[in-house]
């Protein structure tokens, strides 16, 4: 089930990347940093800035590596590395790739998305949520429809599942929050290297 994205946005991008895209995860790494932040940037869960090789941030997935390789039945992510091109070709598209601590990037783990009723911040200043009993996490409002971008985007491009519950909240959460100019660039920015965009966000 490919979702509202359609089939029509599909049939118009190659699927397994161009030229200019890095072979695998591992080269695209160094890719991303000097292509989407060679000067820095701004977190994803807490939007503080960061300066060029900040160690505290790494390179975060939105939508788990860990929920690709179950779909996928290619066992651990170093096995799937191993076995299975689509899982690199996954892997290594930048569209599900933003800058986060690594600390917060470890707690998010691969919890689901979700609403939690209240409002109590990981830290002063973060406003993301994180509900450990549930395993739910709640980003803050000025990047939920980044997420659901990225989320739709990979779920629908490479018919991975999503369960119903997290599809219907990505996609009220796409709606009520359309990209704006930081998204559109990071958009951009990847455009030029794997040579294809997002239409959840060009279509806008």
């Amino acid at each position: 089930m490919r979702g509202r994205l359609g089939c029509i946005f599909w049939v118009l991008i190659p699927l397994f990347g161009s030229a200019t895209a890095a072979a695998d995860y591992l080269e695209t790494v160094p890719v991303f940093w000097k292509t989407l932040y060679p000067d820095g940037g701004t977190g994803l869960y807490c939007g503080k800035s960061f300066k060029r090789f900040d160690r505290r941030y790494n390179i975060e997935h939105v939508f788990p590596m860990s929920w690709v390789a179950r779909s996928l039945r290619c066992g651990d992510r170093q096995s799937c590395r191993a076995r299975s091109e689509r899982f690199n070709q996954i892997e290594s598209d930048m569209h599900n790739m933003y800058p986060a601590r690594k600390d917060l990037n470890r707690r998010r783990g691969s919890m689901a998305y979700a609403v939690i009723k209240g409002e109590r911040w990981i830290e002063p200043g973060c406003d993301l949520e994180i509900d450990e009993r549930r395993r739910r996490v709640e980003p803050r409002p000025a990047v939920r429809g980044d997420i659901a971008r990225a989320m739709l985007y990979i779920a629908d491009r490479y018919e991975l599942k999503l369960y119903r519950e997290q599809r219907e909240l990505l996609q009220r959460w796409e709606r009520a929050d359309p990209p704006d100019q930081a998204e559109r660039a990071h958009n951009r920015r990847v455009r030029e290297v794997q040579g294809w965009g997002n239409p959840l966000i060009e279509g806008k």
